[in-house]
This record gives C-alpha cells, sequence and structure tokens, in this order.
C-alpha cells in the first residue's frame, strides 16, 4: 500500500472532520503487521490447494523438458546441485503418493516418473540428496508402487548409489563433513534396512556416532554447536533435536524421554519467536522461508509426540498454518512458478543461490508437505486454525526470555523480548570460522523490518557494530570474544550486559583476538526503543586512524538533524547516535550490499570520527525507537 506524501497528507486533514482525521491515515503494511491471505485456512487445505498444484507442474514440466528443464532463465541440471536427484524423486514421488490409486492420470504419472528415474541416475547426488531419495523410494514401497515407478535396472543402480558409505569411512568418520551429517547417515541405513538393502547393525553404530556427536557439542544446555566447540550456534542448533526425532520416527523408532526433553526446550524458543505474520528465525544463516519451516518442523514433531499442551498444540498449528500460508503468498511468486529467494531485493546465501532454483522450490514443498502430514497426524487436519494468536501469545509467553548455549571462557545465549507484533531476537554467538565477520551472526537485537543481518555479507559494512581502523591497518569489530552474558529488569525495561577483552580483528576466515580495546556492552530493550551503549576501554594509548558506525534501515525518508534521523516511513521512526563526530544518510539505490533475505533495506545512515589517539573509556551509543 502506498503513502500518502506529507503535503497531500496536511491537506487531507486540514479539511477533514476531526472524528474522520485518524481513519483518513492509510497504514502502512510492514514486517510485523503483514498478515497471509490464507491465514485462517487450515494447513492441510494450503497444501492440498497450493503446494500439490506446483509440484504438478514441475512434474509435467520435467516429464516434457527433461535435463534441458529451464527456470526463469536458470538450468538446474547444469547447476551442479549435488542433492538434485533425491530432490525431484522426493517432490515427484509426494505426486505419485497423492493421486488416488483409481485415478486415471495415475499411470501415465508412473511412467513419466519412471523416465525421469532413469535420466537423474547418472546424475551426481549426494548425502542429502541420497536421504531423499531413498526415503522416497520406502514411501512408494509401503504404497505398492514401487516396481511401477522404478524400473529393475534402475533400482539396482539406486541401490548401490544410495548408501552412507559413500560419506562414512570404514572407521565410521565422516569424510570432509560437519559433525550433524552422522544424522543423516543414520537416517540413510535405517531406511536402506527398510528397503532390504542391509541389516540393521550400521544403523546402530550411526545411532550411537549421531547422539554422541549432538552430546558432545551440545553440552549441558541441549543444543547443537555448528563447529567443533567454537561456539556458533544458529537456527539448525536448535532445529537439530526436531530433525533427530523425525529421523527416528520416520524409520520406525521411538524418541527417549531425554530426546523428547531437549525437543520441549527448542519448542520453548519456537513458541517464544512465534508470531501472527508466519515469520521465522532472524539470525544466522539459511534464512528466508527455511528460517520459517524450521520452526514448523520443531512445533510439528513436538505436537506429533505431546511434547506440547493440548493448549499449545492449537497455537504452534495455528503458527504453522500461517508460515504456510505466508509461504503461498510472499515466497511464492506465481509469474515465476517458482518461489522467489533471489528477486524484490531479496538476498540469500551463495550457498542457496539461484542456480539451485528447482531444488528450494522441492525441498521447502517437501519440507511444508511433512510437516503438514504430522501435523494430521497429530489430529489437525482440515482444523481451522484459532483466530487470535496475537492474544494467545500476549498472555502465555515471557516478554522476555534468555536461552543459554553454552558456558566457559566465552558465553553464548539468545535473548528473547516480545514487544506486541514485533520480536527481537539478541543472539549473542561466535560467528567461527567462516561466519564471524557476516552480520546475521552479530550480537545484534534482530527484528524483522528494524534489524537485519546481510547474507555472506563480510565486514565492509558491519551492520550496528562500530568498526575501529587502526593506524597500522587494521579493523576491529566486537562480533566473537563475549564473556560475562548477564540480564536484568526494571520494570518494564530488560538489560542485558556482557564484556569483550578482545576485539575481534578481521581479514581471516575465523576470528582472530585483538587485545588492544577492550569492550563492556549494555543492551536495553524496552517498549518501541532498543538501545546498545558500548564503552570501549584502550590498553594503553592506541592511535586509531577513524571509527565508523553503519545502520542500513528498512526505513526510507530520512531527515537528520545532528546525529539522530527521523524516519518518515517504515517501522523504525528513529536512530541517534552519540560518541561519534557526525552522521550522515542516504538512499540505498538498491545496492546488494543492503538487502535481508526478506527485502532490501532503503537507508544507510554512516557515522563516524576520524584520527585520535584513544587513552581513556571512550563511549558510543545508538538508539532506535520504532513503531
Amino acid at each position: 500500500m502506498t503513502s500518502l506524501n506529507s503535503t497531500a497528507l496536511a491537506v487531507l486533514l486540514a479539511f477533514a472532520p476531526a472524528s474522520a482525521a485518524v481513519a483518513q491515515i492509510p497504514t502502512q503494511v510492514t514486517p510485523a503487521n503483514y498478515v497471509p491471505p490464507l491465514a485462517t485456512t487450515p494447513m492441510n487445505r494450503i497444501v492440498q490447494d497450493n503446494a500439490y498444484k506446483q509440484l504438478d507442474y514441475f512434474f509435467k514440466k520435467l516429464a516434457t523438458e527433461k535435463e534441458g528443464i529451464v527456470m526463469d532463465g536458470t538450468s538446474p541440471f547444469k547447476s551442479g546441485d549435488k542433492f538434485l536427484p533425491g530432490k525431484v524423486a522426493a517432490g515427484l514421488g509426494h505426486v505419485l503418493l497423492n493421486t488416488p490409486k483409481d485415478d486415471p492420470t495415475l499411470e501415465q504419472k508412473l511412467k513419466d516418473y519412471r523416465d525421469i528415474a532413469d535420466m537423474t541416475v547418472g546424475m551426481d547426488n549426494h548425502t542429502w540428496g541420497i536421504y531423499y531419495y531413498i526415503g522416497t523410494l520406502v514411501k512408494l514401497k509401503q504404497a505398492g508402487l514401487l516396481e511401477r515407478a522404478v524400473s529393475p535396472a534402475t533400482l539396482e543402480k539406486l541401490r548401490k548409489q544410495l548408501d552412507w558409505r559413500t560419506f562414512v569411512t570404514p572407521q565410521w568418520d565422516l569424510i570432509s563433513l560437519p559433525t550433524n551429517y552422522y544424522g543423516v547417515a543414520f537416517s540413510i541405513a535405517r531406511l536402506r534396512m527398510l528397503m532390504g538393502w542391509e541389516d540393521d547393525s550400521a544403523g546402530k553404530v550411526l545411532l550411537e556416532k549421531m547422539l554422541t556427536h549432538y552430546k558432545t557439542y551440545s553440552g549441558k544446555f541441549g543444543f547443537s554447536d555448528e563447529t567443533d566447540g567454537e561456539g556458533r550456534f544458529d537456527r539448525y542448533s536448535i532445529l537439530l533435536i526436531a530433525e533427530i526425532c523425525e529421523r527416528f520416527l520416520e524409520t520406525g523408532l521411538q524418541p527417549t524421554d531425554e530426546l523428547k526433553g531437549l525437543l520441549r526446550k527448542a519448542a520453548d524458543i519456537a513458541l517464544n519467536v512465534s508470531n501472527t505474520a508466519g515469520d521465522g528465525f532472524s539470525f544466522g544463516r539459511s534464512l528466508g522461508p527455511y528460517g520459517e519451516t524450521a520452526l514448523v518442523e520443531i512445533l510439528s514433531v513436538s505436537a506429533y509426540l505431546n511434547v506440547l499442551t493440548p493448549e499449545e498444540k492449537q497455537y504452534a498449528y495455528a503458527f504453522s498454518s500461517r508460515v504456510a500460508a505466508r509461504y503461498m503468498d510472499f515466497w511464492y511468486d506465481p509469474s515465476m512458478h517458482s518461489l522467489d529467494m533471489w528477486g524484490k531485493g531479496r538476498r540469500t546465501d551463495t550457498y542457496r543461490g539461484k542456480h539451485r532454483i528447482l531444488g528450494e522450490n522441492f525441498s521447502l514443498l517437501h519440507q511444508l508437505l511433512s510437516t503438514n502430514e504430522m501435523w494430521n497426524e497429530a489430529g489437525f487436519k482440515d482444523v481451522s486454525p484459532k483466530a487470535d494468536l496475537q492474544a494467545w501469545l500476549d498472555k502465555t509467553r515471557p516478554q522476555f526470555s534468555v536461552t543459554t548455549f553454552a558456558q566457559g571462557e566465552y558465553d553464548r545465549a539468545l535473548a528473547i523480548f516480545r514487544d506486541g507484533k514485533h520480536v527481537v531476537s539478541l543472539n549473542m554467538i561466535n560467528g567461527g570460522i567462516s561466519q564471524h565477520d557476516n552480520s546475521p551472526y552479530y550480537p545484534l537485537p534482530f527484528a524483522q523490518g528494524i534489524v537485519s543481518g546481510v547474507s555472506d555479507s563480510g565486514s565492509a559494512h558491519p551492520q550496528l557494530l562500530p568498526k575501529f581502523t587502526m593506524a597500522d591497518g587494521s579493523q576491529l569489530i566486537a562480533a566473537a570474544w563475549l564473556k560475562d552474558i548477564k540480564t536484568a529488569r526494571d520494570g518494564e525495561r530488560y538489560t542485558i550486559t556482557y564484556r569483550q577483552d578482545e576485539l575481534d580483528k578481521l581479514g581471516k576466515r575465523s576470528p582472530v583476538k585483538d587485545a588492544r580495546i577492550k569492550l563492556h556492552t549494555t543492551y536495553k530493550l524496552e517498549h518501541g526503543m532498543m538501545t546498545r551503549t558500548d564503552v570501549y576501554t584502550p590498553v594503553g594509548a592506541q592511535e586509531v586512524e577513524k571509527i565508523s558506525l553503519e545502520f542500513a534501515s528498512f526505513s526510507d525518508q530520512a531527515t537528520i538533524q545532528g546525529n539522530t534521523v527521523t524516519f518518515a516511513q517504515g517501522d523504525v521512526k528513529e536512530y541517534s547516535v552519540s560518541g561519534l563526530q557526525q552522521c550522515q544518510s542516504a538512499p540505498t539505490n538498491g545496492s546488494k550490499d543492503f538487502m535481508a533475505p526478506y527485502g532490501a533495506m532503503k537507508t544507510l545512515v554512516t557515522c563516524s570520527t576520524g584520527k585520535l589517539t584513544l587513552k581513556e573509556p571512550l563511549t558510543i551509543k545508538w538508539s532506535i525507537k520504532y513503531q
């Protein structure tokens, strides 16, 4: 919806009756107050009426165009997507399994599936692709369709190819993969057993490997470190326990009480960040729709396993339905016949680049269909979602919560602040190797439409973190080495403090400690306002060439007075800085440097100070007022 310009609005209000004046002001649709058109439609209906139609389209297109398929100018089978054959098998398998046995179109679909399987069997298919493929073969076998859907020759090739041994050594070590891939290997071993291709012995060993890894790298708090103890946590750290429980269920095992206890901790976070817009996690990598479906995965398996109370199930389902509704309206573009994570000012990780367009459609639709099946089995098939989701969240979820991920030499934690429709996630983590300088991993109060990171951003524009350029040319930011996280409450104001004895010296793949400047940080979160105060203390006299601070905002129509910027449009109404000499604002003009997973930031505010000798503590403070 377009907003009136200030002159037109002034004229309108001048001649409007007083009682009508407020009603004449248009409501601006911002991320937090977005409502998906299908928000109160049962999730199963959203899936049946939308997701399956998308899969039908891909099925027909693949049957016609084969490996020459082109989507929005991209050739998926020439992209090097090493999961694609498995995702194709899974996506099209859903169509076969959803087609009634007496449907006259089933025979042609089975023939087309067989042809496509023959076409892809010679293509590279790794890890997750193997998992997707063999899981579909098991379901086709159980439905009595396998022999008609896959030719004997292709099935024999798949028996050799779809094997966990392709990425696990005879000594049970993963081959150049993160440790969470033990879960993928375990699933494949169990599914091979269900296919009759091996016994259960490998599955038992890989199960032990998977659970040992989880315990080793999740510590006493129960959330999995993405690295070997470097302290990097993101959405997958919270999602992984749900995936483990899902792997148990799909291969005929029941999760233990211990696993259910860990799942409950993940479910609490999922409920605490739930919202009426269907938004997902706002920090870390691989966000966009994956940040949303991750929450639905956690909540659907939690409901199925009765980890949630009956009332929580009702509202977790209402939120899940909104995520599915958002996918069909916000992420899916009918003109492209595809989801769109790459246009409209959106930016995603290189890993999920547009070259993977077909696989991304299949994997996200697979997630929506699989979680919908879980909700159906939990008793919610075609149930109308509760309409009072916001009221329930306001009443039952804590306004402020802190989840500890790790404690030791360095602390890692997630603070969540609920402010009406806004959900603020302050994720205090170490970026670890390859991620420490990317803004989605900074310790910032992320909130849709207010503060966002930029995928694969690097440190050229460190969002809301002062960057010190030292006299020797090195650049430092306060991203990695957090200690002593503490929280306090004063009425409706919540305070988070931590310190860093070293700043992060930029330029390497891993964070590098630089002890020339120490830092004490204080965040204050309260209704309509977030404030960060940094006290930088030099160790001896330090020569600084420049200090800069950037804020890329979704708000626009900015005016600046001193070091305070006000915005006429958007959720952020005012941004103010102290401790630096000068500020300026400029439109981003569509620069790729300032794109979030869900849309473009519109204004860049840059504040800076020139050369100085830092001898005494320096306080730099910024505050954001939002509506």
